[in-house]
């Protein structure tokens, strides 16, 4: 899977940014989807996820509320949307993906189990 993400820019705090990641899989191919943010000087951290049919997801604490995370199969393409933006949100937001297998624990993402990494989108929120 190789993933793309895009969306990314600076916002005022208090606004609004949807982030999106494209995934170009083999055909017949599924996967769970997951954004993950490193901020400057911090270690990569889990936002959020969602299951390979969309059916669940999951966030971090500190994004729960705010941010929403959603897929689109038909087009191969994830998305986060992010409202109430504050300057603590800023950082580099990377998707990534695991893929599907059976008999494996699902959405092990915040474990830190990733199959693979997309190259991340600048958030940069002003006060």
């Amino acid at each position: 899977v190789q993933l793309q993400a895009s969306g990314g820019g600076l916002v005022q705090a208090g606004g609004s940014l949807k982030l999106s990641c494209t995934a170009t899989a083999r055909a017949g191919s599924t996967y769970e989807l997951a954004w993950f943010r490193e901020a400057p000087g911090k270690g990569r951290e889990f936002v959020s996820m969602i299951s390979s049919s969309g059916g669940s997801t999951a966030y971090a604490d500190s994004v729960k509320g705010r941010f929403t995370i959603s897929r689109d199969n038909a087009k191969n393409v994830g998305y986060l949307q992010m409202s109430n933006l504050s300057p603590a949100d800023t950082a580099v937001y990377y998707c990534a993906a695991n893929s599907v297998v059976r008999g494996t624990i699902p959405l092990r993402f915040p474990s830190g189990h990733v199959d693979y990494w997309g190259k991340g989108t600048q958030v940069t929120v002003s006060s």
